[in-house]
């Protein structure tokens, strides 16, 4: 588990006068930094204006004369990036570049560019291995949003400013204001078209800090975006990130993205992992890792109020209440396809949203509601793929973007704040 600052600060002193520091080191790109070299990534910065992000970080690095202060500059510039992603997703600041202001993908390559400056750097004080490893874990943390996910107190103290996500004019923000809680993705399966943007990080972006207009209210909306990393899920990433939020929350939903055409309410979560490569190229089969795996269930399912989901009239794409999953019954060996959900005493090997890291969000958020005793609507939502125009779905030869890319995009985000808004009614 990853510490906090002040335990961090303790852990890790800097070196004792005339005492000599460690020994300078240096960590190889990961699958993912490399595939930063390719062009779609560099243009997808360039016409962002993001690939300024990477150097500017390195000059603050660059002035960091301690682990400490390494530390602040690491949180402060992941941070940064985020409610840079963030505004520019809003529509606030200047817009560099032509790449539409709700793509999602500046975002991911800019982290990566941050993150491999990061492994290769080799500051004056001299650098653990270890130490390494906990800055880049700050930087995950700050700049996909997970630790700034915080909602007002009791007196409205203690939070970011909210924008009604209509109107984009303030709202207020405590007594009587419902609590949401969204996540999304990263963009994955790269290596089959390094061009691919993930609608449901996309969504977060829009929606984070922002205000709906309920039937029962104004309700603030906090999101972060999560890793396509087996790893990472085992090491905790999304119960560390979720507790305290989850605990505030009136409502939750988890998204990513899912099947061609359409958007599903996954009604039941399985505890497998079905070995499908991730953003590392790295493959995962068998149980779900968790802490107290003696008292873990094979299923768990939502409390999202799907009914009136799925019967709202939300947006162009259909919506459905997914129950289908594969289980293997009690007493076979064999794997079987339930239209109708799990049966006593079955082993999952699939939930309705598959065997993915979609699937495993979606259990871990919601064993984490039961695990901490909370009566709370939450669940999983898949959006519709997002596909390119015709004539630009080859990735060998197609662009970056086209306008039937960006309308598909824009329509998913927006139908997703409208089930989110149905779901905060109907709770």
């Amino acid at each position: 588990m990853l510490l906090t600052t002040a335990a961090l600060a303790l852990a890790v002193p800097p070196p004792a006068a005339g005492a000599a520091a460690p020994a300078p080191t240096t960590a190889a790109p990961t699958v993912e930094e490399q595939r930063l070299d390719r062009d779609v990534p560099r243009e997808i910065l360039r016409r962002s204006g993001f690939d300024q992000v990477a150097p500017g970080f390195v000059r603050a690095l660059n002035g960091a004369g301690s682990y400490r202060a390494a530390e602040r500059t690491v949180e402060r510039q992941g941070a940064r990036l985020w409610q840079r992603a963030v505004d520019r997703a809003q529509g606030r600041g200047p817009a560099r570049g032509d790449l539409s202001r709700d793509d999602d993908r500046p975002l991911y390559w800019a982290r990566l560019a941050m993150s491999r400056e990061l492994r290769q750097w080799q500051p004056e004080f001299g650098l653990s291995e270890a130490a390494r490893a906990r800055l880049l874990g700050a930087l995950e943390r700050t700049s996909r949003g997970q630790d700034s996910m915080t909602f007002p107190g009791k007196d409205g103290k203690g939070t970011k400013a909210g924008k009604d996500a209509r109107t984009g004019k303030g709202a207020a923000a405590g007594k009587g204001v419902k609590r949401i809680v969204v996540t999304g993705f990263d963009p994955f399966t790269l290596d089959r078209d390094i061009r691919i943007s993930n609608p449901s990080g996309a969504t977060a972006l829009a929606l984070d800090g922002t205000v709906v207009e309920t039937a029962r209210g104004p309700a603030r909306i906090e999101a972060a975006v999560f890793p396509v990393r087996w790893q990472d899920f085992a090491d905790g990433t999304v119960e560390r990130a979720l507790r305290k939020p989850l605990a505030q929350a009136d409502l939750f939903t988890t998204v990513s993205q899912g099947r061609v055409g359409r958007i599903d309410v996954e009604r039941f979560n399985g505890a497998w992992r079905g070995g499908f490569g991730d953003n590392q190229n790295v493959s995962e089969t068998g149980l779900v890792p968790v802490r107290d795996p003696a008292s873990q269930p094979q299923w768990t399912a939502t409390s999202l109020p799907y009914p009136a989901i799925v019967t709202a009239d939300t947006g162009r794409f259909p919506v459905y209440d997914n129950t289908s999953v594969t289980e293997i019954p009690a007493g076979s060996t064999t794997a079987v396809v339930r239209p109708d959900g799990p049966t006593p005493g079955s082993a999952a090997r699939a939930g309705g949203g598959g065997d993915y890291l979609s699937n495993e969000i979606a259990y871990r958020a919601t064993l984490l509601r039961d695990r901490l005793g909370l009566d709370v609507p939450g669940g999983h939502v898949h959006t519709p793929v997002l596909q390119f125009g015709a004539g630009n779905t080859n990735p060998a030869t197609g662009t970056v973007t086209d306008p039937e890319f960006v309308r598909n995009r824009l329509d998913i985000i927006a139908q997703l704040r409208s089930i989110i808004t149905v779901a905060a009614d109907a709770s």
